[in-house]
């Protein structure tokens, strides 16, 4: 074996614990949460923005947006599966998900500095392509980006609870990402009250740097990162027999259509925010102080969400947050009718209750997958995380095609006028998708997912088999 090889073994199998050691080191988490920053970035100024961007600023309707959403959806359905398989059946020297990684970045920066820059020259035709083009485009190269990222993170540790706490930072560097782009979102909303041609030039200008820096992240994880060289190869012949697999494992199938449920009640929320404080408590230049109120608490909560997991066990905790996000968000259905004073205080406060049950979601969530993903293993033999991820990013993106897909036609038909005050049925169609359907979807969820038995007993058995099955082979 030559040197150079013998180096690359090294390097895709140092700092990967075994079932028993007891935490990841500070080195790899960083590094592993550090891209989530741009993606975090990226993620929410595209869905609390654009739609505003695209029908205040570039006056597109907001049925013809709703359905460019709708239509990369349909393409999910062939890119998201396509990748994670790719993603597992790579095979390259630096490991089958960095390589996936860095050739993310440059399709991710193209797409997000497309999307905030279509020329003022273009027509209403070329416009709506251009915007069709920036949007699909955008979603396809990020699944490039996250579904290698997310099966990296099963991968990097066996360890029950200790997933928690890599998904848990993961998820803080998304949400400190977020924030940034909250104040990104402020920049470009006062660039509105000066002119369309400044939130363009803006727009333009903090993609670009978006761009860079997210680039710089993903190679740093990838520089400092480490794989696991016995996982690679490790998966079916056949990508229908892959996601198969996936459809055939009952803890997955259950989480799929959980999550699914979900996000039909949760996606509209990133993108009817704006609309909400400026035209149902009408206080726009409160949103991103409503956002924080949100941003926040599910920042600061991830530590005491994972010591409470290990006490109370992450399915029953995922539960939990799934009640508390229903119940919040619910409550918001009551804005258009109580007194306008009173609507600030109503939103902030639930605000608050939503942000804790996110930080718990967004730690536990990935989290209980991994441990679906060591049950694909103890069945069948393989490592095939990027056919599982793929899977679960499916559901949520299109979950997310239909709602933004329902949201645009809703404002349509309601009577909708951009700028200007809105009818009470207006407002109650935007506080029903807002408020109503999270509730009533998340409801749902919790219902099914009292039907989930992969706990920590049952995973560590599995585990046990298959530490064994490692020392035996």
């Amino acid at each position: 074996m030559s040197e150079l090889a013998v180096v690359i073994e090294v390097s895709m199998t140092d700092d990967i614990p075994s079932q028993g050691t007891d935490r990841l080191s500070w080195r790899v988490i960083a590094a592993y949460g550090a891209p989530g920053i741009g993606a975090g970035y990226m993620y929410l100024l595209i869905g609390l923005y654009i739609m505003k961007f695209s029908t205040d600023v570039l006056l597109i309707a907001p049925a013809v947006m709703g359905t460019i959403f709708g239509v990369s959806r349909v393409w999910d359905a062939i890119s998201d599966p396509l990748i994670g398989y790719l993603s597992d059946r790579s095979k390259h020297r630096i490991g089958r998900r960095r390589f996936w990684l860095l050739v993310s970045i440059l399709p991710v920066s193209i797409a997000f500095v497309m999307v905030f820059s279509p020329p003022q020259s273009l027509g209403s035709t070329a416009l709506i392509a251009w915007m069709a083009v920036g949007v699909i485009g955008f979603y396809s190269a990020m699944t490039i980006f996250i579904v290698p990222h997310m099966s990296l993170g099963a991968e990097l540790t066996p360890n029950y609870h200790e997933r928690s706490r890599l998904y848990g930072l993961r998820h803080v560097a998304f949400t400190v990402g977020s924030i940034l782009a909250l104040v990104s979102m402020d920049i470009l909303i006062d660039a509105e009250s000066i002119s369309a041609e400044n939130v363009r030039t803006v727009a333009f200008e903090l993609s670009v740097l978006a761009a860079i820096v997210t680039g710089v992240l993903i190679t740093y994880a990838v520089i400092m990162l480490r794989e696991r060289a016995d996982f690679q190869g490790r998966v079916n012949e056949s990508p229908f027999g892959a996601f198969k697999d996936v459809w055939q494992n009952p803890h997955a199938r259950l989480v799929l259509i959980v999550t699914f449920i979900e996000y039909i009640g949760s996606s509209v929320i990133a993108i009817l925010t704006l609309y909400v404080a400026q035209y149902v408590v009408g206080r726009p230049e409160l949103a991103v102080f409503i956002i924080l109120a949100y941003m926040i608490p599910s920042t600061i909560s991830v530590p005491m969400w994972i010591p409470l997991s290990r006490k109370f066990g992450k399915i029953r905790l995922w539960m939990f947050s799934m009640i508390l996000t229903g119940l919040s968000f619910g409550g918001m259905f009551v804005l258009p009718f109580i007194e306008l004073e009173s609507r600030v205080l109503v939103i902030f406060v639930l605000a608050v209750f939503a942000g804790l049950s996110a930080g718990c979601g967004g730690t536990i969530a990935p989290s209980i997958q991994s441990d679906i993903i060591d049950y694909d293993e103890y069945m069948t033999g393989e490592r095939k995380e990027g056919s599982y991820f793929a899977a679960f990013n499916f559901a949520q993106k299109s979950a997310i095609g239909i709602m933004i897909l329902v949201t645009g036609w809703v404002l349509q038909i309601s009577g909708f006028v951009p700028n200007q005050e809105q009818s009470m049925t207006v407002q109650v169609s935007i506080v029903f998708l807002y408020g109503m359907m999270p509730l009533i979807a998340y409801t749902i969820g919790v219902i099914l997912f009292t039907r989930f038995t992969l706990d920590e007993k049952r995973h560590g058995e599995i585990r046990a088999v298959l530490d064994q099955r490692a020392l035996e082979g």
